[in-house]
C-alpha cells in the first residue's frame, strides 16, 4: 500500500440528452467548506464552426461500460460506526448505499479473514494439518463483518460483494506466521521473513485445502443471507509489509487457479467468480504467466490491480478484451482526510478509467477520528466518526466519489473527448445524460467552453472545488 499525491480540483459537469438538449445547464457545487451546494444555472447555446472550445464531448465515441463504484467493509469501520445511536449509524450506511441519494455503492470489498483494519489476526480456521477443514468457522464475522454487510444490504440488496484474504491461515504459510516482514507491532522474527518467493506452501494436501477453505467461505457467507459475487484470492502477493499478507509468484498463482481454485468451485457449483486479483505488480511478465493459461481463463472472470498495477493494466485491456478489469484498492493516504488527498484520488481515478477499468475501489469508507489501523498506520476514510464526541464527517473524498457515483451508475459508458483531456473525462449515463469531468488545478478561477453535439455552454470554474452540472 502506497500513498501517491496529485493535487488536482474536480469539476463534474452532466448533461442530459432527452430528445436533444434542454436549454439551461443545473449546477451542484462542492468546496470544501461548503459541498454539494445549489448553484445558478447556465444557458445552452447552439454550437458555430467559429465558437471556440476548450473540451468536446465526443458521444458517438463510446469506450468500457462502468460495472460500480465501491469501498471495503472492514472491522474498525463497524466500530467506529457503533459508537453512533442507531438512526445516526443508520444515517452513515444509508449515505452509502441508498441507491437514489448519496455515493450509491453498488460494488464492495470485504476481507477473507483479518486484514490491517481487522481489530487483530484472525483467520476462519487456525486448526494446524485441519486438510479437511473440520473447524472452519466464521463466528467472529456474525458479530462484526456480516451485521455490517446486512446494513448495507437493507439500502441495497442488489450489492456485489467481492472478498479476498489478505493471509490464508498461518499453518499453510512457511513462516507459520500472518505477516511476512518483521515489525515492533507483531512478533515475526528476522529469520522468518520472506520475500519474493513463495510464502505459501506449495504441496498438494495444502492448496487442496486452501480451496476447500475458499469455497466453504462462499457456501457460509450464502447461509447468513449475504452472497459472494467474485472471489480475487490473495491481496497484493507482492507485498512485503508488517501486517497480515501473503507473497506468491506467478507460477504458483497459475497453478492454484487452474489446478485446484477452479476445479474446486466447479465441483462445488459455487456461484462466486474468480478473479485473477489484487495484484501490485508492474511486471508484465507476472500477468503473462498467470494469463496466458487457457485453463486459467476458463475459470477467471476478471483481473483487479492496485498501485503499481496501474502500469500494465492498459496492456492486459488490449490483450484480454475478454476480462473485466478493476482497480481495487484507491491509494489510501495517511490520516489527513484532507481535500489535497481527494484532489489525488480524482487523479488516480482518471489515470485508471483512462486505461480501461470497468470499476473503481476506495479503501476504508468509515473509520475513527484517528484513521489508524491495528498494526500502526493511519490512513483515509470518506467518513470519520470522533468515538469521544460522536460528530460524523463527510471527508472530501466523500465527495470526490460522490460527485461521480452519484451520476455515473452502473451502465453507464465513457466517452471519448478532445481538447483539455489531461484534465477530463465523460460519460454517458443509461438515461442519456452525458457527464464531464473536468479539473481545474488553479486556486482561480478559471473559464471553460465544453461543446456537445450541436449545442455548447460557458462555465466559470471555481477554484478548489468539486461540481455537477446537469440539464
Amino acid at each position: 500500500m502506497k500513498n501517491k499525491k496529485i493535487i488536482v480540483n474536480l469539476i463534474v459537469i452532466v448533461l442530459t440528452t432527452v430528445n436533444g438538449f434542454s436549454q439551461n445547464v443545473n449546477w451542484i457545487s462542492s468546496t470544501e467548506k461548503q459541498p454539494w451546494k445549489t448553484k445558478e444555472a447556465i444557458k445552452l447555446n447552439d454550437f458555430y464552426a467559429s465558437t471556440p472550445v476548450d473540451i468536446e464531448i465526443l458521444t458517438d465515441k463510446k469506450q468500457q461500460t462502468i460495472d460500480g463504484w465501491g469501498g471495503c467493509f472492514n472491522e474498525l469501520g463497524w466500530q467506529a460506526l457503533n459508537t453512533l445511536p442507531f438512526k445516526e449509524r443508520d444515517k452513515v450506511i444509508k449515505e452509502f448505499f441508498d441507491p437514489n441519494e448519496g455515493l450509491k455503492y453498488n460494488y464492495c470489498r470485504m476481507p477473507i479473514g483479518a486484514n490491517d483494519y481487522s481489530f487483530n489476526w484472525y483467520s476462519l480456521n487456525e486448526t494446524d494439518g485441519d486438510f479437511a477443514m473440520k473447524n472452519f468457522n466464521i463466528e467472529r464475522d456474525k458479530t462484526i463483518l456480516i451485521p455490517y454487510i446486512k446494513a448495507a444490504l437493507k439500502y441495497r440488496p442488489d450489492l456485489k460483494i467481492w472478498a479476498s484474504p489478505w493471509s490464508p491461515p498461518t499453518w499453510m504459510k512457511t513462516n507459520k506466521h500472518y505477516a511476512n516482514k518483521p515489525n515492533t507491532f507483531n512478533d515475526l522474527t528476522e529469520d522468518k521473513a520472506v520475500k519474493s518467493v513463495d510464502q505459501f506452501i506449495q504441496k498438494k494436501e495444502y492448496l487442496s485445502a486452501y480451496a476447500l477453505y475458499l469455497s466453504k467461505f462462499v457456501q457460509a457467507y450464502q447461509k447468513e443471507g449475504v452472497n459472494i459475487f467474485a472471489v480475487h484470492f490473495q491481496n497484493e502477493p507482492y507485498t512485503y509489509n508488517q501486517w497480515p499478507n501473503c507473497s506468491w509468484t506467478a507460477p504458483a498463482m497459475r497453478d492454484f487457479v487452474s489446478g485446484y481454485l477452479g476445479p474446486k468451485f466447479a465441483k462445488d457449483k459455487n456461484p462466486a467468480q474468480i478473479w485473477f486479483s489484487t495484484i501490485n505488480s508492474r511486471d508484465l511478465d507476472v500477468f503473462e504467466t498467470v494469463l496466458s493459461n487457457p485453463t486459467v481463463r476458463k475459470y477467471i472472470s476478471g483481473v483487479g490491480v492496485q498501485y503499481e498495477g496501474l502500469d500494465v493494466i492498459d496492456k492486459i485491456a488490449a490483450k484480454y478484451p475478454e476480462l473485466n478489469l478493476m482497480q481495487t484498492e484507491t491509494p489510501c493516504g495517511d490520516g489527513n482526510f484532507s481535500w489535497n488527498d481527494a484532489e489525488s484520488t480524482f487523479g488516480t481515478i482518471k489515470s485508471y478509467l483512462d486505461k480501461g477499468v470497468k470499476s473503481y475501489m476506495y479503501w476504508n469508507m468509515i473509520l475513527d477520528q484517528t484513521g489508524e489501523s491495528s498494526w500502526g498506520w493511519k490512513q483515509n476514510a470518506q467518513v470519520v466518526i470522533n468515538k469521544m464526541t460522536k460528530k460524523v464527517t463527510y471527508t472530501p473524498e466523500f465527495y470526490i466519489f460522490k460527485h461521480l457515483s452519484y451520476f455515473v451508475t452502473p451502465g453507464s459508458t465513457k466517452l471519448e473527448i478532445k481538447g483539455l483531456t489531461e484534465d477530463s473525462l465523460a460519460f454517458v449515463t443509461p438515461e442519456g445524460k452525458t457527464v464531464l469531468v473536468t479539473v481545474n488545478s488553479s486556486y482561480r478561477t478559471k473559464n471553460l467552453k465544453v461543446k456537445v453535439g450541436s449545442k455548447h455552454f460557458e462555465v466559470s470554474l471555481p477554484a478548489n472545488s468539486f461540481n455537477t452540472l446537469t440539464l
